[in-house]
């Protein structure tokens, strides 16, 4: 491919582009130093302030040597270079490459200012490159989609111009204007997922099918509309099937869409969360659970760093929980008590600040067979039959903290319910309990939390 046709491709690009500055994310290799020696003969790309970014993984001995090839480079062309070093930690569950990657990708993002644009340059071979891995790991829609010519990325996005270009057309542009790029060793190492794809299956499969990668990157275009279909079709079922309380999900609703739509939605009200998303094999498992369990069952479906729960017709999406010590306890007489397990404080709160009580109290968890005659004057009443009847799941009632007398009496339930005598001990002191949880939303008691003040108590 001519030189100019990669330069008349750029300047199309450009034109379609929000105004904003341009930063090239430059490795030194040959596909960076292309996309920098082309925009930096682009006055349209000079025009919103061009410059460079390269990181120094600090895996390889000659990566200094690198460092100051991508500088000098880059003061060829004029351009200003930033250079980045990082420590690559190993994640659990990813690779070395995918380490560094994410480690990369963290930089360039912390350095991208609001609206900021970072040109890459991936090609058609790493587009069919992707679309091969993730069809490999099981991938739908959205990952067999690939990589996006435009998407966000931190505060900014993320441009792939030469998308549609193979790496050869690159190879030529490098040639003809006889640029020097850094030969990156581990590019040839077939252990790497990435690398055999490329060294020793795609080549195989070109030779018998010469137009693969183009019908590959054909197939992604395809999948990307569906993927971009089925989410903003995603967004909207979200929203019919989401509950008053953002971090539930009306069961049945939810089981009732399409099998494209069911899923979409699961992940996109788990991100919304900020919650990890379940593998393919544990969103079936909960699919599952949840037809096969009767209603009188609680199924719950956990998988590293959250869990789904189901109570009554909402699923419940959480963090991982933990019950506090059954034998833990505290005494009580209306200053902050702070609870374990960052469950919150309790306290006394008054119109005249912060009351004391007479003598003390004691605090504690759920032990099973509490029971409390309500200030309203009802007969007593088994807690478990308070929890049924105010709707708050199972798995929250062990975490609500519950006041004693020292001879045993439940006076108190977070600030919920009061005793008629915990209403005869605050009374004088006009005070009132006050449980200031951690998580102050509808979702820490599984609904709407009512809450019990001295007038409700003597009513």
């Amino acid at each position: 491919m001519p030189a100019h046709r990669i330069h008349d491709l750029l300047e199309s690009a450009l034109a379609e582009l929000t105004p904003a500055p341009l930063l090239v994310a430059f490795s030194g290799g040959l596909d960076s130093s292309v996309l920098l020696h082309a925009l930096a003969a682009s006055p349209a790309a000079r025009a919103r302030g061009l410059r460079a970014v390269h990181v120094d993984h600090g895996l390889h001995g000659d990566s200094t040597n690198w460092s100051r090839h991508c500088q000098t480079f880059a003061d060829s062309m004029g351009v200003e270079l930033i250079v980045r070093t990082v420590d690559v930690t190993r994640n659990p569950g990813l690779g070395l490459e995918a380490s560094a990657r994410r480690a990369r990708y963290g930089e360039i993002e912390a350095l991208l200012a609001p609206g900021e644009i970072v040109a890459l340059a991936h090609h058609r071979d790493d587009q069919a490159e992707t679309v091969l891995l993730k069809l490999l790991r099981g991938a739908g829609p959205e990952g067999i989609g690939a990589m996006r010519p435009l998407r966000r990325i931190g505060r900014g996005f993320a441009w792939r111009p030469l998308l549609g270009l193979p790496r050869a057309a690159l190879r030529d542009y490098a040639e003809q204007f006889q640029l020097t790029w850094i030969q990156d060793p581990s590019n040839a190492d077939p252990t790497i997922d990435r690398n055999f794809l490329r060294l020793q299956v795609i080549p195989r499969i070109v030779q018998r099918w010469p137009e693969a990668e183009t019908s590959i990157a054909q197939s992604a275009a395809w999948a990307r509309a569906a993927a971009e279909f089925i989410d903003e079709e995603a967004e909207r079922a979200l929203a019919r099937t989401q509950g008053l309380d953002p971090s539930t999900l009306r069961f049945r609703e939810w089981l009732a869409l399409p099998q494209a739509l069911r899923d979409p939605v699961l992940r996109r009200w788990l991100r919304a969360l900020d919650l990890p998303e379940p593998t393919y094999y544990q969103a079936a498992e909960l699919v599952r659970q949840l037809g096969e369990a009767g209603e009188d069952r609680q199924p719950c479906v956990r998988w590293p760093g959250a869990e789904v729960r189901r109570y009554r017709d909402l699923l419940h999406a959480l963090p991982p929980l933990q019950l506090p010590p059954f034998d833990w306890a505290a005494e009580f007489d209306g200053a902050d008590l702070a609870l374990p397990m960052d469950l919150g404080t309790l306290r006394l709160a008054g119109e005249a600040g912060s009351p004391r009580l007479a003598r003390r109290l004691q605090v504690r968890f759920r032990r099973g067979g509490e029971s409390l005659r309500l200030a309203t004057g009802e007969h007593t009443r088994e807690l478990r039959d308070l929890f049924q009847e105010a709707g708050i799941p199972p798995w929250q009632r062990g975490r609500l903290p519950l006041v004693f007398e020292r001879d045993g009496a439940l006076l108190a339930v977070a600030d919920l319910w009061l005793s008629q005598t915990g209403a005869r001990l605050l009374e004088p002191l006009g005070a009132r309990l006050q449980w200031i949880a951690r998580d102050m939303s509808p979702s820490a008691t599984g609904g709407a939390r009512p809450r019990i003040d001295l007038g409700d108590a003597l009513s």
